[in-house]
């Protein structure tokens, strides 16, 4: 029999692939916004399937709406990859983020428990839990230290998965996911402000990019490749954790110097830091230990740091 799955944040970078690895594994996609008539699928057109999925309203800090939903769909798997997605703009917004992620998901628990579906659940986590492990790498078991209002919106949502699994039985499960990117990612997100904007300057615009704090390092993944862990997750015999990564960390200046080097260019020629540009609070060094996912799941991930820049760059539709 066909499984149906709902997919709450399909317009974004992960729904859109996550949509698309369903759909190929012939399953009934259902996917939400706040009004599904208006809601953005530019994500799903560029891809090639707004028209095989079945888009739906919910509001998911509404309980009533929820409830509507899942009546309506009866879905087999529920992936909330929802809410404000942001870390910068968590500072400006932090009621607005705390609330998209943590009384979303619990909203969306609740009435997996109330409605005794038998839906298995993932939910959408963040390295940015773990806050500054220093030279540590984060794992399963490394505590949560968030240091953004981001970063405490997801804490929240992950220890609400693990008390509704443990309380209730729930197969409900967080995918504890490191920074991953792809030609989706909107221009707000630095990365592809960078492509973007070193693309331009190699054609001869003449502009200088500005940008905060170079001195961060990340690990960086292709988003095409996590879904499919978040899929994984979901067809494990027991609901699990699991941090996905690619388990190698490099600097913001690295990404920008990849990304001008593409065109043959210095970035330091092109490049301003602009101190305006900083966060009040940031992760200095993120690191991931993704050896989990690589002995439960035999996941691994194929791309690394150059690679997604490269992808970002061959990806990169109208400016």
């Amino acid at each position: 029999m066909t499984s149906t799955a709902l997919v709450c944040g399909i317009s974004g970078q992960d729904g859109a692939y996550l949509a698309r690895l369903l759909l190929e594994a012939e399953y009934r996609v259902f996917g939400t916004s706040r009004d599904a008539q208006v809601g953005g699928t530019s994500n799903l057109a560029r891809l090639g399937i707004a028209d095989q999925v079945t888009m739906l309203s919910m509001a998911p800090n509404d309980f009533r709406s929820v409830l509507q939903v899942l009546d309506k769909v009866r879905p087999d798997e529920i992936y909330n990859l929802a809410g404000q997605s942001s870390v910068g703009l968590s500072f400006d917004q932090p009621v607005e983020t705390l609330e998209s992620h943590a009384v979303a998901t619990l909203n969306l628990l609740e009435s997996l428990r109330f409605m005794k579906l038998g839906a298995r659940f993932y939910s959408a986590g963040s390295s940015e839990c773990f806050g500054d492990t220093g030279e540590a790498a984060a794992n399963e078991d490394t505590p949560f230290r968030p240091r953004s209002p981001y970063g405490v919106a997801k804490a929240t949502a992950f220890w609400e998965v693990a008390n509704y699994r443990e309380a209730y039985g729930l197969f409900a499960c967080t995918g504890i996911l490191f920074n991953h990117e792809s030609p989706l990612r909107p221009e707000r997100f630095v990365t592809q402000k960078i492509v973007r904007s070193a693309a331009r300057i190699a054609a001869g615009s003449g502009e200088r990019l500005k940008l905060g704090n170079l001195d961060v390092w990340r690990d960086w993944g292709y988003a095409p490749e996590y879904v499919v862990a978040m899929w994984q997750m979901l067809q494990q015999d027991q609901p699990t954790d699991f941090v996905i990564a690619t388990g190698e960390t490099t600097s913001l200046q690295d990404f920008v110097a990849a990304a001008f080097a593409h065109f043959s260019l210095d970035w330091r020629e092109h490049v301003d830091v602009d101190a305006t540009l900083f966060r009040p609070s940031d992760l200095r060094v993120s690191r991931a230990d993704p050896r989990r996912a690589h002995e439960r799941l035999n996941w691994r991930a194929q791309s690394r740091m150059a690679d997604v820049v490269r992808h970002m760059l061959e990806g990169l539709g109208p400016a």
